[in-house]
């Protein structure tokens, strides 16, 4: 299957997205201080591990994501 320059771009643009928002919100939940992410004891809570696993996923779908964004435009050059 060949992507358009288009649909290429789009995704490659989806996947650096995803990496954005992504890595700003984890460094956000990393410095949660309203008590959701951390217990009074400084654990971390079961919404810190969820939203964790979430962002991990994310990072993965946007890398892969933007991988066939960047495959499609290096073989539109071909």
């Amino acid at each position: 299957m060949k992507l358009s320059r288009r649909a290429s771009w789009f995704l490659l643009a989806f996947g650096a997205w995803s990496w954005v928002i992504w890595v700003t919100f984890a460094k956000n939940l990393w410095k949660d201080g309203s008590g959701l992410a951390f217990d009074d004891a400084g654990d971390p809570t079961a919404y810190f591990w969820v939203h964790l696993a979430l962002a991990i996923t994310s990072f993965i779908l946007g890398t892969v994501v933007g991988t066939i964004g960047l495959r499609g435009l290096r073989t539109g050059r071909k």
